[in-house]
C-alpha cells in the first residue's frame, strides 16, 4: 500500500481542502501504482473518458481499461500542489488542478505528458460522490472527460 498524505475517506466539511486532497491522493496513488487504495477514491458506477479507452463504465472496467494500461507505464504523476483551486459549499465543490507525469515512446525515450484534471463533489449530505472529468492531454483527441469518484463514501 501506498503512503498517503490523507486518510480514506476524506471527511474534511471544508470544500477547498477536500478539493486539495482528492488530488493529492490521486497524484500520490497514480505514482504509486496502487489500484486497489484507488479503487476508495472513486464511485463503482465511475463513467471516464482516457488515454487508452474512449468511454468505460464501472470501477472495474476503469481500472482494467485505463489505469492498468497508463500508470505503469508513466513516472513521476503529480498534481502541481500550489495550482489546485477548490471552490464550494457543504452541499457541493469542484476544483482543478495542473499535473504532469513522463510518458515514453515506443523506443522508450521520455516525453512530457501535462494535464489538467478537474474534480466535482456532492458534500457530506450526498455521500460525497464526486465528479472528476479525466485528465486531459493537451494534444488529447477527447472532449471533456467525466469520471464520478468518491470523497467520503462512510457520510
Amino acid at each position: 500500500m501506498t503512503h498517503l498524505s490523507y486518510a480514506i475517506p476524506i471527511t474534511d466539511p471544508n470544500p477547498e481542502v477536500a478539493v486539495q486532497q482528492w488530488f493529492t491522493l490521486l497524484g500520490e496513488l497514480c505514482a504509486g501504482i496502487d489500484y486497489d487504495t484507488a479503487e476508495g477514491i472513486f464511485a463503482d458506477d465511475v463513467v471516464s473518458f482516457g488515454t487508452r479507452a474512449d468511454i468505460v463504465t464501472g470501477l472495474g472496467n476503469l481500472r482494467r481499461n485505463q489505469w492498468e494500461g497508463i500508470w505503469g507505464n508513466i513516472a513521476d504523476f503529480k498534481g502541481a500542489e500550489e495550482s489546485i483551486l477548490g471552490f464550494g459549499d457543504q452541499d457541493v465543490a469542484w476544483g482543478g488542478v495542473t499535473w504532469t507525469s513522463t510518458g515514453f515512446d515506443e523506443d522508450h525515450k521520455p516525453f512530457v505528458r501535462p494535464g489538467r484534471p478537474r474534480h466535482r463533489d456532492t458534500g457530506p449530505s450526498k455521500r460525497n460522490l464526486a465528479r472528476n472529468p479525466h485528465p486531459l492531454l493537451p494534444e488529447s483527441r477527447n472532449p471533456a472527460k467525466n469520471v464520478r469518484t468518491r470523497l467520503n463514501p462512510g457520510s
